[in-house]
């Protein structure tokens, strides 16, 4: 387990194509080959996960099975928020073999107690570093409520690129090489609200 210093940026489509034609120019390189992410987020039935998460609460956290392009390796992923920072760990699920069983699935966890499918979200994401940061560009970010009867897909009109350092980094290293403001972008949150016809805060 470590801990990283973690910043987004929530940008229109030009902003995202000028900022990745920027860093490129100034040295930025291909960390590896671009790849679809599918993630089923889960949560508790009354969505405390969702509300811990829009409050800002500490500590929270954000569990996900995921997978990559259309292979069938699932790994349940745990995301911690906490006073001390974030860190993340990954446990390969070798009893999941397809998305249909995930929807089965369900787990318990030590703070939130049971919980169970909610969200789907999928999208684009291209690899990067430069100058100690690890830089993901996300598009074509789509959700799906699995709480809901209807499972239409909701696309999010923006786009993300989120900047990961090593703890050490001073707290406005990022700012250095980045001219944009840094905005809450949790794809969980937003994907909720979108499907719920209730993303007007943004």
């Amino acid at each position: 387990m470590s801990f990283r210093k973690e910043k987004k940026f929530r940008v229109t489509v030009a902003e995202y194509h000028r900022l990745k034609s920027m860093l490129l120019s100034q040295g930025m390189e291909i960390l590896h080959q671009p790849r679809c992410i599918n993630s089923i987020y889960f949560d508790t039935n009354n969505l405390q996960m969702f509300d811990d998460s829009e409050e800002g609460l500490l500590p929270r956290k954000k569990i996900r099975v995921r997978w990559y392009n259309k292979n069938n390796n699932f790994n349940l992923e745990t995301k911690t928020s906490s006073s001390e920072g974030r860190y993340k760990t990954t446990k390969a699920l070798s009893d999941v073999s397809s998305e249909k069983k995930i929807l089965t699935k369900s787990y318990t966890d030590s703070q939130y107690g049971n919980i169970f499918p909610s969200l789907k979200v999928s999208y684009s994401r291209t690899y990067f570093e430069f100058n100690l940061m690890r830089i993901t560009f996300d598009e074509n970010i789509k959700y799906s409520n699995l709480r809901t009867h209807v499972k239409d897909y909701y696309s999010d009109p923006e786009r993300v690129v989120e900047i990961k350092v090593p703890f050490e980094c001073e707290d406005d290293y990022i700012e250095k090489f980045i001219p944009f403001a840094t905005a809450r972008f949790s794809k969980y949150s937003r994907g909720t609200l979108l499907s719920k016809g209730d993303l007007s805060e943004f």
